[in-house]
């Protein structure tokens, strides 16, 4: 129903932000690593959402990129699995690492995530392991965007501490703000790690 919202945050609690767009406050719940990339900006954001409509009332789910909300939709297909306990999963495993464990088949890192048995983990694996090309491809895809030099060079310094390059590009991206130096880059990038 509602692709994305366009606001500024006017509020911002453990596990969701509010977001006013024409006078009216959205109370979208976001991940963790979500929160933290909108604390970093200024003004405006742009929250991608989900729309779930219950019995007993509505809630909003709101994700920094596509990549994502195209997890998170495709976690909430796996039996058992409903939109906060795909929450919960992207406020503990970044989606670049989820993408990993369940590429690989790593039932027992995810099963250590808070609400997440070991029946649940394998079944997750299970069920997305081949499902996962659009997500993973998207992420590709991203590496290959153009960047300025920048962001090149703070992916490149990230890359030489042990980062992946496609956690490195990731985190880049959303940590440049115009007019920043390699340094700020990589500064941001540290303590959004940190």
């Amino acid at each position: 129903m509602y692709s994305y919202i366009i606001g500024e945050i006017t509020e911002r609690k453990e596990n969701y932000i509010v977001v006013e767009n024409n006078k009216i406050g959205y109370e979208i719940f976001v991940s963790t690593f979500a929160n933290r990339f909108f604390d970093n900006l200024v003004g405006e954001v742009k929250v991608y959402t989900y729309y779930q409509q219950r019995e007993d009332g509505v809630s909003l789910f709101g994700f920094y990129c596509l990549e994502e909300k195209e997890m998170f939709l495709k976690l909430i297909t796996v039996s058992g699995v409903g939109p906060k306990g795909a929450m919960t999963i992207l406020s503990n495993i970044s989606v670049t690492d989820l993408s990993i464990v369940i590429s690989s088949g790593d039932s027992k890192t995810l099963s250590k995530v808070k609400g997440v048995g070991k029946k649940t983990a394998e079944r997750i694996v299970v069920d997305l392991k081949d499902k996962l090309g659009d997500v993973t491809g998207e992420i590709s895809l991203d590496l290959e965007t153009e960047t300025n030099g920048e962001i090149d060079d703070a992916v490149a310094v990230l890359v030489s501490l042990g980062v992946t390059k496609i956690e490195a590009v990731r985190l880049a991206k959303t940590a440049f703000s115009s007019g920043d130096m390699a340094e700020d880059i990589i500064r941001k990038c540290l303590t959004q790690i940190g």
